[in-house]
């Protein structure tokens, strides 16, 4: 796989640079995904502000923020994810809810989650303990897109039309938040 040039990843003093491994949807999910969002909207008064379609994804380990990103450990957790092999699987999110913190935010996942998606996420924090690479995550997946932050209110878990979500491949991006607010892939690797 040919590596990203790490010198395009300069940026402003005032950016915070994040780094996560993730389940990245290809476009007609992201397309379900938006309308799904739509018809809860047009439901439910939330207020808040709506997650652009681009940015939508399924977090799976944290590697953390920064005010400038480490190229090592960049480097560090590219080598752990090229030793993760595992099979696809499909994932179904039929779900949408939120989280009951300060910023509201609501999601969509899924009610039963498949044991490939615990494989994936157990393989991957294990190969990044193994290359030295610190894991910010939760102690515990929780699978889910994030869809509209600083609701007005909570929302219940509340059933959607299921989305099919075939899962081939991960992804590790670095986000850029600040002036750009924008996403790169910085790698990604097939499951077979």
């Amino acid at each position: 796989m040919q590596q990203p040039d790490l010198a395009g990843f300069a940026a402003p003093a005032s950016s915070i640079h994040r780094l996560f491994f993730a389940l990245w949807p290809g476009d007609e999910l992201r397309q379900g995904i938006g309308e799904a969002t739509s018809q809860l909207l047009q439901q439910h008064d939330a207020g808040g502000r709506r997650i652009g379609p681009h940015r939508y994804h399924l977090t799976l380990q944290f590697l953390g923020d920064y005010a400038e990103l480490p190229p090592s450990l960049v480097e560090q957790a590219r080598a752990a994810a090229a030793s993760v092999k595992l099979a696809p699987f499909e994932l179904v999110i039929d779900r949408a809810g939120s989280f009951r913190n300060r910023s509201i935010p609501w999601w969509l996942g899924c009610e039963t989650r498949p044991e490939g998606l615990r494989q994936l996420w157990d393989s991957l924090g294990v190969a990044l303990a193994r290359a030295g690479v610190r894991v910010r995550s939760d102690k515990a997946l929780v699978p889910h897109v994030t869809i509209l932050r600083d609701a007005r209110q909570p929302l219940p878990v509340t059933p959607i039309p299921p989305l099919d979500w075939p899962v081939d491949s991960f992804v590790l991006i670095h986000s850029e938040l600040g002036a750009r607010n924008a996403y790169t892939e910085v790698g990604r690797w097939p499951l077979r």
